[in-house]
């Protein structure tokens, strides 16, 4: 029977040992902890870990491989913690939504004759909590997987089955890129919520003005409701990168700001732009399979054409010819 350990039962850790469990692996024993006791019995009741234990050591005592699936800032302390106690061979993997700081410390703290891997599941909900915890969270999502240095192959292969069996789409990518990317893609979308829902509720018309707020307020603003510790820790183990897209993203929205007062149709070109950019995103993550070299219609006036027909597209060629001469102005806005 081989044993592996999920420290930290959370929405990720709960949902990780569901879908485990639901994948029917042959010979697996789930062994589950975490320092909240209600976690640890409500995770257990689910489902989703065989057996519990308060004591961090029995946890991980036997275990092949361990699951650390805890907020990125009490990686350092765990991995303090547990080094002392690994077996050689063991297979360490993490949950974060960082990278290139946990790897750091897994180099500088975990004994070299164990192998981490760095992981990262593209999957969550506002909800955190092993109540909140879905066999299906990972389903059809990318797993960006983030090697040590001194990672053997086969503790690389075996993360990487170990994602399949989560339902999830293995993606190797280096710790910097990582942070670089998810910097952007995730890491900025829930600022960007956050910074609505504290600039509208500080406002001191926020009484009358939420009686109206609806489906798009509720949309945007739903990142505003995850766990704060963890946006907290992951702010903090990957601000340069946060930062640089905050900046991108205030760029932007001082060019919209300017766009608004100034030159309307400037506004209307950025805002088809943007409606084609997401249809591009939104066709190559619908395909059946995406891989480098797929082509999609290159002309801006045919994906249009395609998803929202010919006047949108002939209204952007149109726009495009008007402000062609003058797009080095917008850009220096």
């Amino acid at each position: 029977m081989e044993r592996l350990a999920i420290i930290g039962l959370g929405l990720v850790g709960t949902s990780i040992g569901l879908a485990l469990k639901k994948a029917k692996i042959p010979d697996l024993e789930i062994v589950g902890h975490d320092m909240e006791p209600t976690h640890s019995s409500t995770a257990l009741r689910r489902g989703a870990v065989d057996k519990i234990h308060r004591n961090l050591f029995s946890a991980i005592e036997g275990a092949h491989s361990i699951i650390l699936a805890v907020p990125v800032m009490a990686m350092k302390d765990v991995m303090t913690l547990i080094a002392p106690n690994l077996e050689p061979g063991t297979i360490i993997t993490d949950t974060g939504s960082t990278k290139a700081q946990v790897i750091k410390w897994a180099e500088e703290i975990l004994p070299a004759e164990v192998s981490f891997i760095g992981g990262h599941p593209m999957a969550g909900k506002e909800q955190s909590g092993p109540d909140a915890g879905d066999e299906n969270l990972f389903q059809d999502a990318v797993y960006a997987i983030c090697p040590s240095p001194t990672a053997t192959t086969t503790a690389q292969t075996y993360v990487v089955s170990l994602a399949e069996s989560v339902g999830s789409r293995p993606y190797f990518v280096g710790p910097e890129e990582h942070d670089s990317y998810v910097a952007a893609v995730s890491h900025l979308p829930f600022i960007l919520s956050i910074g609505l829902v504290s600039s509208t509720t500080k406002s001191p018309g926020w009484r009358e003005m939420s009686r109206m707020a609806s489906t798009g307020y509720r949309d945007i603003s739903r990142l505003a409701s995850g766990d704060p510790i963890m946006h907290r820790d992951i702010c903090i183990t990957n601000a340069e990168s946060i930062v640089y897209w905050v900046d991108e993203a205030i760029k932007q929205l001082y060019e919209f700001r300017n766009n608004i007062q100034e030159d309307p149709e400037a506004l209307e070109l950025a805002f088809i732009q943007a409606w084609e950019a997401r249809a591009r995103w939104l066709a190559r993550k619908d395909s059946a399979e995406e891989r480098p070299g797929d082509e999609l219609p290159s002309s801006s006036t045919n994906m249009l054409a395609i998803l929202a027909g010919d006047k949108v597209a002939n209204r952007l060629q149109e726009l495009t010819q008007t402000n062609k001469s003058d797009s080095s102005k917008y850009r220096k806005r």
